[in-house]
């Protein structure tokens, strides 16, 4: 189906999330935070044209451009449009997170080399951190953290404690399907755990239609579904194709992205065979078997 326009939502007088509807392969969220002096922006968008759209929406609001912008973690998706807001804004991240976006370079252009992503230079975090860091937006506070190997190594959380929002990144995919294939099963349950302890009433996330808490619940019921399902395939000596090619998805059908199930697979098999968190995995297999999933194709590209 083809994705509809991007829209803003206003989550406070100094907080807006940006959604890319509907959110499916390569169209992500982003958010910003402004005093009307100072803006910080979280994420930007997979392609020269989106970002540039998230450069006007920010103007509507009466909002400078950025001086700091915060990736939540290296896919393309979430930082190819680094460069339409440097020099004027100093980017920061994980410091895997540098890592990572700079042995992926551009990734998503091999993937799908059809799609227009326009002028995207890599443009990797000037400024790292560690565990925790603390961004002052005029009065506003924004605590960005490190929840540790989830949805991939270098991971962080943007939450704004004083308005009860919190940017999940793509620790939480809204109406999708989880996807870890850079990161860690047990991980991400870990993470679902410090979400819930920070108290938000409103969930910005990676993906998806701005939502509430109840997502955490629902993300941790679909990966102890995958848990439990790479458990018993694992036992019974199938490969992680096999076990997804014959599981119920149930309730979980109706989630987008389906295909996704067989790469979580992986993961959990990884974790089963006692591998690191955040261990590679033979991307061309996994890729493979995706696309095995996906009737023989690989995922269609939405931006």
């Amino acid at each position: 189906m083809p994705a509809t326009d991007p829209y803003l939502v206003r989550l406070a007088p100094d907080v807006h999330a940006y959604v890319q509807p509907d959110g499916g392969w390569c169209l992500n969220n982003a958010g910003f935070v402004s005093d009307g002096e100072t803006t910080l922006l979280i994420d930007t968008a997979a392609t020269e044209h989106r970002a540039l759209l998230l450069r006007e929406a920010i103007r509507t609001t009466g909002a400078p451009l950025p001086r700091t912008l915060v990736n939540t973690h290296f896919h393309g998706d979430h930082t190819y449009g680094n460069a339409q807001f440097v020099p004027e804004a100093t980017v920061i991240g994980h410091d895997t997170c540098r890592d990572e976006q700079s042995a992926a370079g551009h990734e998503l252009r091999l993937i799908w080399p059809e799609t227009d992503f326009g002028d995207i230079p890599i443009t990797l975090p000037a400024v790292t951190y560690h565990d925790r860091l603390t961004l002052h937006v005029g009065g506003t506070v924004a605590r960005v953290i490190h929840p540790g190997v989830a949805h991939t190594r270098g991971d962080s959380i943007v939450h704004l404690p004083e308005r009860g929002i919190v940017f999940t990144g793509d620790l939480v995919f809204q109406g999708g399907t989880p996807f870890i294939l850079a990161g860690s099963l047990r991980g991400s349950l870990r993470a679902l755990d410090l979400l819930r302890s920070l108290d938000a009433s409103v969930v910005v996330p990676g993906h998806g239609p701005v939502t509430d808490p109840s997502v955490f619940d629902a993300t941790e019921e679909y990966l102890r579904y995958v848990s439990e399902l790479a458990l018993e395939g694992h036992t019974k000596g199938l490969t992680p194709l096999e076990t997804a090619r014959t599981a119920d998805l149930g309730k979980f059908a109706a989630l987008r992205e389906s295909e996704r199930l067989v790469v979580n697979l992986h993961r959990a098999y990884a974790e089963l065979d006692g591998l690191p968190e955040g261990s590679p995995l033979a991307l061309v297999a996994v890729a493979t078997d995706m696309a095995t999933m996906n009737g023989g194709a690989i995922p269609a590209c939405h931006a």
